[in-house]
């Protein structure tokens, strides 16, 4: 087994050789699905190359998003530099988030209890008599409160909707106990993985392309729909509707060339990495994993509350394991390789702490 990992790291390392600034990829567009025991459908994504990271230069971020601050396009320093990574096995992603009722299941069938309800101090949710500016944090959302969890995020939410609230602890749990259950290795993907994933061959901001109004056609982020819940935010609101105020049933947008779907907006979404603000710069150049030790766990994605400055393919957001919010939640993967071939497992913690973002 072994060696024939070697020989397809060999492969893709031969295709990227004198490659273009435009990532290098194989698939079938037909994009058959996989789908799981607690009926999670799962996508094929084949091993490749790509282009990670890297930060526009901030009058060209400036002309895009003119009502931001030219402070924001100073704080992207952890997406530098641009480096060639090499995706060198195959494997299988969940085709959008993990839903509401997909988690039901896994708690029915496992026993296991969320964080937010284990330890008693709940999650966050929406409120509309809340007002952000009465906090010390001066939080989007009202919490931790134990009337907020998984099954409430404070606005309705069906079965086929992304669950959100949970935490990288919660994630870890349902993937072990697939694994256990299924006998196929699940976790989370990496963050090279992820973003590998969600480019799907491209090197613009999103998908799409470049132009943030191209996000109501293609993902669930902050827009008209939204805005009036949120008038201290609203002049950062997409001009049109993409159709949800608050979460969306999964797969409501066209899928990628990849055949995944959300991977941008609904919800941000838990990868196994540990964050760390000059990894590009130091990290392997095939399968890197993220730093060895760290105290916040990255997110991806964006949300359903997410300005589209913040939903672009490269952006890397980051809160401790425990965090559970309104706007996080998760996609597994499944590895194609035997167990005995699996990457470890994420790394323990360390000691030290960072402070960690208000998510948007």
């Amino acid at each position: 087994m072994a060696r024939c990992r070697t020989a397809a790291v060999a492969a893709v390392l031969a295709l990227a050789t004198g490659l273009p600034a435009l990532a290098q990829v194989r698939h079938d567009r037909q994009h058959p699905v996989w789908t799981n025991s607690l009926g999670m459908p799962f996508v094929q994504v084949p091993a490749g190359s790509f282009v990670m990271g890297g930060v526009e230069a901030p009058d060209v971020l400036a002309q895009a998003y003119p009502l931001l601050e030219p402070k924001r396009f100073a704080e992207l320093t952890d997406e530098a530099p641009a480096h060639r990574v090499i995706i060198g096995q195959a494997f299988y992603l969940g085709q959008h988030e993990v839903t509401v009722g997909q988690f039901r299941r896994f708690l029915a069938a496992s026993g296991y209890q969320p964080e937010s309800e284990a330890d008693g101090t709940g999650g966050y949710g929406y409120n509309a008599l809340y007002d952000p500016a009465t906090t010390r944090r001066g939080d989007a959302f009202e919490g931790r409160d134990p009337r907020y969890s998984w099954h409430n995020p404070g606005f309705p939410q069906g079965d086929d909707h992304p669950v959100v609230n949970v935490t990288w602890n919660d994630a870890q749990a349902l993937a072990q106990w697939l694994t256990r259950t299924e006998g196929h290795r699940y976790r989370l993907p990496t963050e090279a993985e992820w973003e590998y994933a969600c480019r799907a061959g491209t090197r613009t901001r999103y998908p799409h392309g470049n132009d943030p109004e191209g996000l109501l056609k293609n993902a669930n982020t902050f827009d008209q729909d939204a805005a009036p819940y949120w008038l201290r935010w609203q002049q950062h609101a997409l001009r049109g509707s993409d159709g949800h105020a608050f979460t969306a049933p999964v797969g409501s947008y066209a899928p990628n060339a990849f055949g995944l779907q959300d991977m941008l907006g609904n919800a941000w979404e838990w990868v196994a990495d540990w964050h760390g603000d000059t990894y590009y710069a130091e990290s392997p150049v095939v399968d890197p994993g993220g730093p060895a030790e760290g105290s916040v766990r990255v997110r991806r994605g964006g949300s359903w509350h997410t300005w589209s400055f913040y939903a672009r393919c490269g952006y890397r957001n980051w809160n401790s394991p425990q965090t559970r919010y309104t706007l996080v939640g998760m996609r597994l993967l499944r590895e194609i390789a035997p167990s005995a071939a699996a990457r470890p497992g994420p790394r323990p913690a360390a000691t030290h702490r960072l402070s960690s973002p208000v998510a948007r």
